[in-house]
């Protein structure tokens, strides 16, 4: 048998077996008060059973590796040597942990330096060496505290009575003393706070009214301390709000102690997304709907620099707004709540009122479906023409000066011609509908071939005549009123034409001519 050959279990045992080494402590030095966390570097530390300071056990120890301990120092004085122990042994390097004297804590100042004889005001206490602090005391009574730093504490003054000395014990011993007097000091009533609520970020300044506020030294909006404050009276304070959420209590501490809470929201910032409609008359007057989120509680809605004529807040997302007059052209909308402000910019537009100033041609027939051209001002926006009360059968926009409409059907006589946009409804011309003409005689009512006579037509509507014809020809004419028109007769064969005349109202119906031959041919 082979015996230089060995098994990986036999060599895994022999590893096991190994004893400890100790090659390095980091750091090498601390607080003979102990507690500081050590790493200890070597070997062999598997299934280490106890790190030794000098003689003195670690309260704790983790084994990190086979190579690597991470240990909590005990209590301790001068240098000593570390060591580990494993079931293989104890290590027998000479690397050592040096422990440093700690000083005693040294208190120079207690702000406040009274309070109300039933304790619990917040006290801070200045001076050095506070780092491992473990005991505050209020004469003889020990106080909760936190270590805010190694010169700074924040403790709770206990119940007590008379003047006591403030005392700081640490690892090095116990400080000197510092006064602390217990005063029979009412504590401070709040009634109320206004305003109640107030943006997020903070910044809001607010009024505190209740009793007893004089001599008040700290303002706090839940836990938070106020960003700065003013007592003004001995029933007034001026507050400015910290940044915070939700709702908080509000209270004031005095020597006397904590008053009691008055409640505090804090609003979240507004936010606008839309106007509806977005445009109208500069006139104002009209209703928009502003939508968004975080609307509640809004006290104030503007258009540009103006104020809204009035407002209501249907719900957090929608404020119905009564839109103020303006000048034309585009504004911000701009909305104020508890919790800030927010602008929609250039979201609101103010539209000029069309105006029109004339449409050709000026008159139709009483069964509509002619095209008119209407001319004016601020038209590039219409949404409606009407001819009296009836909407035009269609229309285009030409251009901001032009609109060309198909005229609807309608009854005899002259109706005012409207545009309407959101800037509102424009008038300015008139429209006459017109029956047609009626031709009742034709004197003579026959005549020679070759024409050179002149025709009599007697009717109705003839004065806007506009063309004559005989048969098919357009015959030359002259309106003597409206019942009469004079009209030349024109050469053409022999045998009977329709006579009609045409107005913008339309063509009469055909009355008879007839030419007659010369005798013998």
């Amino acid at each position: 048998m082979n015996r230089s050959a060995q098994s990986p279990t036999a060599s895994a045992a022999q590893q096991a077996a190994a004893v400890p080494a100790v090659i390095s402590v980091s750091p090498p030095s601390g607080s003979s008060a102990g507690g500081n966390t050590v790493t200890v570097t070597g070997t062999g530390f598997t299934n280490a059973t106890a790190v030794r300071f000098g003689a003195t056990p670690a309260p704790s120890f983790t084994v990190n590796s086979d190579t690597q301990i991470t240990a909590t120092t005990p209590l301790g004085t001068g240098t000593v040597q570390v060591t580990v122990t494993t079931p293989s042994g104890i290590s027998n390097q000479f690397v050592t942990y040096a422990y440093v004297a700690t000083p005693a804590p040294g208190l120079s100042s207690v702000s406040p330096a009274s309070g109300p004889s039933a304790g619990g005001m917040p006290v801070t206490l200045t001076g050095s060496g506070f780092s491992g602090a473990t005991v505050v005391r209020f004469g003889a009574v020990s106080a909760s505290f936190v270590v805010n730093s190694g010169t700074q504490i924040t403790a709770t003054a206990p119940a007590g009575s008379g003047t006591v000395q403030v005392t700081v014990t640490g690892p090095g011993g116990t400080s000197n003393g510092v006064s602390f007097s217990y005063t029979a000091v009412s504590v401070p009533v709040l009634t109320s706070v206004n305003p109640a609520s107030g943006p997020s970020v903070g910044g809001t300044t607010v009024t505190l009214t209740g009793t007893g506020l004089a001599t008040v030294g700290a303002v706090r909006f839940g836990s938070v301390v106020a960003t700065s404050f003013t007592v003004v009276s001995d029933t007034h304070i001026t507050a400015i709000a910290p940044a915070g959420t939700g709702t908080v209590q509000v209270t004031v501490t005095g020597p006397g102690g904590t008053s009691n809470g008055v409640f505090y929201t804090y609003s979240v910032t507004p936010t606008l997304s839309g106007v509806t409609p977005n445009q109208g008359p500069t006139s104002g007057g009209n209703t928009v709907m502003l939508t968004g989120a975080n609307l509640t509680g809004a006290n104030a809605v503007s258009f540009g620099a103006t104020p809204a004529t009035s407002f209501t807040v249907v719900s957090s997302t929608q404020i119905s707004v009564v839109v103020p007059a303006a000048t034309p052209g585009p504004v911000d909308v701009t909305v104020t709540t508890p919790g800030g402000t927010t602008t929609l910019q250039s979201s609101y537009f103010y539209v000029s009122t069309p105006v029109l100033t004339g449409i050709a041609p000026p008159s139709g027939p009483l069964s509509g479906g002619n095209t008119v051209t209407l001319a004016g001002v601020h038209l590039v926006e219409a949404t409606a023409v009407r001819f009296g009360t009836t909407a035009a059968t269609a229309f285009t926009v030409v251009s901001d000066t032009q609109i060309t409409a198909v005229i609807p059907a309608g009854a005899a006589g002259s109706v005012d011609v409207t545009v309407s946009t959101a800037g509102g409804t424009g008038t300015g011309v008139s429209y006459t509908y017109l029956a047609a003409p009626v031709v009742t005689t034709v004197v003579p009512n026959q005549g020679p071939t070759a024409g050179g006579i002149t025709l009599t037509l007697t009717g109705t509507r003839l004065a806007q005549a506009t063309t004559v014809l005989l048969g098919a020809a357009l015959a030359g004419f002259t309106v003597v009123s409206d019942s009469h028109i004079v009209v030349d007769a024109l050469p053409g064969a022999a045998g009977p034409v329709d006579v009609t005349v045409t107005t913008p109202g339309g063509t009469s119906a055909p009355k008879t001519y007839t030419r007659v031959a010369p005798p013998g041919i």
